[in-house]
């Protein structure tokens, strides 16, 4: 038995899972996407950190060594000549030999600190070499003309104020790596995502395929396996489940209906031998068993066949429920119902009518008062038929949804039904990707919850 340790652990360690699961995405293209972007940019961001922490900082400290060196050989030149002339060479030879810009200036101070901008290595580069190797009061401006760096130095009574393009400084063109790198992750991003949703794109019209076979909808064309070796497998096989899906159902089709067809021959027979005896008491007892073996006859059939040769249709829900609540009056049944959202809803419209009777049925024959709730939204159809009888057990909730299942003292069977009524109505919400649930009524009695995808 683990302790508060091992249960600690244990959520600590699947954490990370809920996390995951609550907030990345549900799809298998937005999953696959993130599969392929994610570590692509974390390369990214690792192959620029290294980039901008070694290379670029490394030719941008040698740049600006280099010219701190030339600066310092001036400074030298100018405090071991103090002459105006010997000066005057040295801003020649600073031109011409340094590419460098200087100008002496006399009885002149630093202009006042500038404030440093945010996010800059040049200036902390260059002060850094500025204080090694020149260890004198200086004033940089790396922020105003962007071509150029203005440097000055104070000497004791002068200031050497030198201009020096920003590349001789600055490694300036490092921004052409990292455009470089971005376009090229971005088109290698465009052709990874177009070949994921060739790929992809398959295994969506195999959910689309065997989803619209769940609901016993046709599609508007055929499918065809497509997409890598094992989606092609996959997909043969779904062919193969629905063949022989459709040849059972087929087959229990036939078979049931020539057994009715040679009981109804039967029972015809039955009848007219009874209207040849004439009215005659003894008789009356029969008459009404082939009644009853009638009606046994065509819910049988009903339930082999669940309309499974009825296509996809619209039904609109106000007038079945205005239908059913009529049907209730004229067997003093009181009958309400209220519907939130669309009232036109894409079903089998026949099947889903008697998957409605077939509740409504039930109820009548023990409730007084039966009430309907129905909400269409955007996904799902939820129908809920509530009424006042008896209610069923909850340990017999399941069983009367199989097929011929009689509970005693039940309110889904009486002498005069087939046992199929819940049944048919289960099998008919399945056949439409849904299902239907029992559970206690806030009436008294039973609750139906038929939710079918919209």
């Amino acid at each position: 038995m683990a302790g508060p340790a091992g249960f600690l652990s244990r959520h600590v360690l699947d954490a990370p899972g809920r996390f995951m699961h609550r907030h990345l995405p549900s799809g298998l293209f937005a999953r696959s996407a993130l599969i392929i972007i994610v570590p692509m940019l974390l390369l990214q961001i690792v192959v620029a950190f290294v980039f901008m922490e070694r290379h670029w900082q490394l030719v941008t400290r040698r740049l600006s060594e280099a010219m701190t060196r030339d600066i310092a050989t001036i400074i030298d030149l100018v405090e071991t000549f103090p002459d105006d002339a010997i000066d005057e060479e040295i801003v020649r030879v600073a031109r011409v030999r340094m590419d460098l810009s200087v100008s002496i200036e006399d009885h002149t101070e630093l202009p006042p600190p500038r404030p440093r901008p945010f996010f800059s290595i040049l200036d902390d580069i260059l002060a850094n070499e500025i204080n090694r190797q020149i260890r004198r009061p200086f004033w940089i401006d790396t922020v105003g003309n962007s071509n150029l760096v203005e440097i000055r130095i104070q000497l004791d009574d002068r200031v050497v104020r030198v201009l020096a393009r920003r590349s001789q400084t600055y490694a300036s063109n490092t921004h052409i790596f990292l455009v470089w790198m971005a376009g090229s992750s971005i088109v290698l991003l465009v052709i990874a995502i177009l070949f994921l949703r060739g790929q992809i794109r398959p295994i969506l019209t195999l959910a689309r395929a065997a989803e619209s076979f769940g609901k016993g909808q046709k599609l508007s064309e055929p499918f065809r396996p497509r997409g890598a070796v094992e989606i092609r497998k996959a997909g043969h096989a779904f062919i193969l489940m629905r063949e022989r899906i459709e040849r059972q159902m087929e087959q229990r089709t036939a078979m049931l209906a020539g057994v009715s067809h040679d009981l109804r021959t039967i029972l015809t027979r039955f009848r007219l031998q009874l209207a040849l005896a004439g009215d005659m008491p003894e008789l009356a007892g029969m008459d009404k068993d082939v009644d009853d073996m009638q009606s046994m006859l065509e819910g049988y059939m009903a339930f082999a066949r669940n309309e499974a040769e009825e296509d996809v249709g619209t039904l609109n829900l106000r007038s079945l429920f205005d239908k059913l609540k009529a049907d209730c009056a004229l067997v003093d049944l009181q009958l309400e119902w209220t519907l939130s959202g669309d009232e036109t809803v894409s079903v089998r419209p026949n099947a889903f009518t008697r998957l409605m009777n077939n509740l409504i049925a039930n109820s009548q024959r023990y409730a007084d008062k039966i009430r309907i709730e129905a909400v269409h939204s955007a996904r799902w159809l939820t129908v809920i038929v509530d009424d006042d009888g008896p209610g069923i057990p909850a340990e017999s909730r399941e069983d009367v949804f199989k097929p011929f299942f009689r509970l005693d003292e039940a309110r889904n069977l009486d002498t005069s039904g087939t046992g199929l009524g819940l049944a048919i109505a289960r099998d008919v919400a399945r056949s439409h990707g849904g299902d239907i649930t029992l559970d206690d009524s806030p009436l008294g009695g039973l609750r139906a919850l038929v939710r079918l995808p919209a």
